[in-house]
C-alpha cells in the first residue's frame, strides 16, 4: 500500500485536529489514527502549484493520490500544495507529534460530541479514535474556551457594559372623569317654590356668580325680616348681639352672601331670593323647573368645573411595582389622533381588581378647552425609567432560564466566563444589571446561545471524565 506524500504544516495540523491522518487505499485518501500514520517529506520540492492529491468535486470525502473520475464521469478536482486544507484551532507552525509531547493528556473525549470519556485511548462504535483533551483545556473556573477560528465563524460579538439611560414605557388604557373637588350641587335647606329659572339648560357653560334661579322660602323669609328689623334697630343702641344671630340664621339656610349685602343696604325684606351659580363650569343636571315645591336636599342644579379633569388608567398588576406617584404621563384622547395631553400620576388607588387583575392610577390633566369629556377613553404612557444612567448591557446578552438569568464576560485569549446577574428596568433594548457585572467589562451579545451550549457539552464531559476517574 502506498503512503500518502502530504505537505504543507496544515495537514499537520488537521491530523492533530481530527485525531489522525490520511492513507491511501487503493488510490484514495482516507483517515487513520495519529499512531498509524507517518509524515514523509517530499523526495523533492513541490511547488504551490503542483497537485498533492485529487478530491471529489462535490466536496464530499472521497480523496485519490491519481487523477480519477466519479461514476458519473467528472474529474477529480486537483488540490494544489497551496491551497491545502488550513484550520485555526491548531497552531500552524507546531506539528501533531510536538503539541500531544509537550501537554499532557487528562482523557479522551467522544469524537462526535456525545457525553462519553474514556482514560485511554479508544475508538467508537463507527472506528472513529476519540480526541485527546489536554491539561489547559478543561479548567475549572467554569470558563469556556473558544479557537479564534470557532469565534469568527459563529458571530461571536462582544459589547461593553455602560451607563445608559434607560426609558421603560408602560401602556394602558383609560377613561376621563370629572374632578371630585371641582362640582357644586345646588340644593335647598328649606321648603323653597321656585320662581323663576334663567335661560341655563344641561350642558350651558356659567361663570361663577351668574344668576340661575328664583326661589321663595317662607323660612328665608322669615329669617331675613328678623335680621332687617335687627339692623334697623341698631339706631336705638341694641340689639348687636342678636343682629349676629340673625345674619347666622341666613347664612345657616344658604342664603348667598350678595343676597344678605343687599339687605343691608337696602333694609328691605326681598320677596324672592336670587340664587347664582358657585363656580365657573358646564351644568351637568338642571332638575328644577319653574313652579315646583323643593324639599330640603333636593338637587335643583349640578355644576361642575372641567378646566381640570382626571384620567383613570388601567394598569396591569405585573407593572404596578414599576410606577410611583410623580411619574410623567403621556395621555392621548382617540377622539384626537396626533394630540398629547401631559400629566403626572397623582393617585394609585390601593386595591387590585380581581376580575382583570388590573390597579387604577388617577392622573391629572388640564383641559382648558373642555376637549376631554367625561367617559372618553384615553390611552396612557407612563414613563417608568430614572433621569440618572444605570449600567446596562443590551437584551440579546442575557440568558434567561426563568429562574436564573446570566451572561457570557468575554476575559480574553477566547476564554468566556458566566456570570449570575441581577437585573433591573428594561427599555429601548438594554437591561439594568444591578450585580454580576461590572462597569467596562465586556458582554458576549451575539452567537452566546452557542457559547452556552459549547459550557453545558462541556460540563457534560467533565461530569463523566470524573465519574471514570472515580471508578
Amino acid at each position: 500500500m502506498k503512503r500518502a506524500i502530504l505537505a504543507g504544516v496544515t495537514v499537520a495540523a488537521l491530523i492533530a485536529a481530527a485525531g489522525g491522518g490520511f492513507i491511501a487505499v487503493r488510490g484514495q485518501l482516507h483517515l487513520t489514527s495519529a499512531s498509524n500514520v507517518a509524515l514523509v517529506a517530499p523526495a523533492t520540492a513541490q511547488t504551490s502549484d503542483d497537485p498533492i492529491y485529487y478530491q471529489d468535486p462535490d466536496g464530499r470525502p472521497f480523496y485519490s493520490l491519481m487523477p480519477k473520475k466519479t461514476p458519473d464521469g467528472r474529474d477529480y478536482r486537483a488540490v494544489a500544495a497551496g491551497a491545502d486544507l488550513s484550520f485555526e484551532d491548531q497552531p500552524a507552525a507546531a506539528p501533531a507529534t510536538a503539541t500531544s509531547a509537550d501537554r499532557k493528556i487528562k482523557f479522551y473525549r467522544n469524537p462526535m460530541g456525545l457525553p462519553d470519556t474514556s482514560p485511554i485511548p479508544k475508538k467508537d462504535s463507527m472506528g472513529m479514535d476519540y480526541i485527546p483533551v489536554y491539561e489547559g483545556e478543561d479548567t475549572d473556573d467554569g470558563s469556556v474556551k473558544l479557537s479564534p477560528g470557532k469565534i469568527q465563524r459563529t458571530g461571536v460579538k462582544s459589547e461593553p457594559a455602560a451607563p445608559r439611560i434607560i426609558h421603560t414605557a408602560i401602556r394602558a388604557p383609560g377613561t376621563i372623569q370629572l374632578d371630585e373637588r371641582r362640582i357644586s350641587v345646588i340644593s335647598m335647606r328649606s321648603e323653597s317654590w321656585v320662581q323663576k329659572i334663567a335661560d341655563v339648560t344641561t350642558g350651558s357653560r356659567v361663570n361663577k356668580g351668574q344668576p340661575l334661579m328664583e326661589i321663595y322660602s317662607p323660612s328665608i323669609s322669615s329669617a331675613s325680616a328678623e335680621y332687617v328689623a335687627t339692623i334697623n334697630s341698631r339706631t336705638t343702641g341694641g340689639g348687636g348681639t342678636y343682629g349676629r344671630g340673625s345674619r347666622q340664621r341666613l347664612m345657616n339656610l344658604d342664603v348667598p352672601d350678595a343676597t344678605i349685602v343687599a339687605m343691608e343696604k337696602s333694609g328691605t325684606v326681598p320677596i324672592a331670593i336670587e340664587w347664582s351659580a358657585p363656580r365657573d363650569g358646564i351644568v351637568l343636571e338642571r332638575n328644577a323647573v319653574e313652579g315646583m315645591r323643593a324639599q330640603p336636599g333636593d338637587v335643583l342644579f349640578r355644576v361642575a368645573d372641567t378646566s381640570v379633569v382626571w384620567a383613570m388608567i388601567d394598569v396591569a398588576e405585573r407593572d404596578l411595582g414599576a410606577v410611583s406617584v410623580g411619574q410623567p404621563v403621556m395621555v392621548r384622547a382617540r377622539s384626537y389622533p396626533g394630540r398629547e395631553f401631559v400629566g403626572k400620576v397623582s393617585v394609585i388607588y390601593p386595591q387590585v381588581s380581581r376580575d382583570t387583575r388590573t390597579a387604577r392610577l388617577r392622573i391629572e390633566l388640564p383641559n382648558s378647552d373642555s376637549v376631554l369629556l367625561p367617559d372618553m377613553y384615553v390611552d396612557a404612557e407612563i414613563d417608568t425609567g430614572s433621569p440618572q444612567p444605570v449600567l446596562a448591557v443590551p437584551e440579546s446578552a442575557i440568558l434567561d432560564t426563568g429562574s436564573r438569568q446570566a451572561v457570557f464576560v468575554e476575559k480574553g485569549q477566547g476564554r468566556f466566563e458566566p456570570r449570575d446577574v441581577k437585573l433591573g428596568h428594561r427599555g429601548g433594548g438594554y437591561i439594568e444589571v444591578r450585580e454580576g457585572v461590572a462597569e467596562g467589562e465586556p458582554v458576549v451579545v451575539s452567537a452566546n446561545f452557542l457559547i452556552d451550549a459549547e459550557s453545558n457539552l462541556k460540563a457534560a464531559l467533565k461530569g463523566f471524565s470524573d465519574a471514570g476517574t472515580q471508578q
